[in-house]
């Protein structure tokens, strides 16, 4: 991996994708182009006491198969650039541990629960006043 360059990927559906291209490749005819260790690049808003920050994260791609070399349809990718030095660096560092990186999991972080009688009275009241309000601009 040392040698080879690392490329991001822009497909139709919006994903960006960072990888290297596995060696050899299929025949220039082939409708397929192999991607070695591809991560999804997400991208992540998050809430800061100095206002919202957005950073990155890298998540395998092909998550549920210990393949490290997948094939994608050439007419479902829109531009191939190479990755600047910083996301190089951060690629590579995955890339080592490619088979130990955690599957993504969704997560429920929210839980649902019931209001009490007092705070569905206040968000109606606050709702209503919110409401009453509006009219008066119109």
């Amino acid at each position: 991996m040392a040698n080879q360059i690392v490329r991001i990927i822009k497909l139709i559906n919006g994903d960006d994708i960072v990888c290297s291209f596995s060696e050899p490749q299929l025949p220039n005819k082939s409708p397929l182009l192999r991607l070695n260790k591809p991560l999804q690049i997400k991208y992540v808003s998050q809430f800061t006491p100095h206002g919202l920050k957005d950073y990155i994260a890298m998540i395998k791609w092909a998550a549920y198969t210990s393949d490290t070399v997948v094939s994608i349809p050439k007419d479902k990718i829109v531009t191939i650039t190479n990755a600047t030095d910083e996301m190089t660096k951060s690629y590579k560092k995955l890339a080592d541990n490619y088979l130990n990186l955690d599957v993504p999991r969704k997560e429920n972080r929210y839980e649902q629960e019931m209001m009490s009688d007092e705070d569905n009275d206040n968000y109606n009241q606050l709702w209503d006043e919110f409401r009453d309000t509006k009219k008066t601009y119109h």
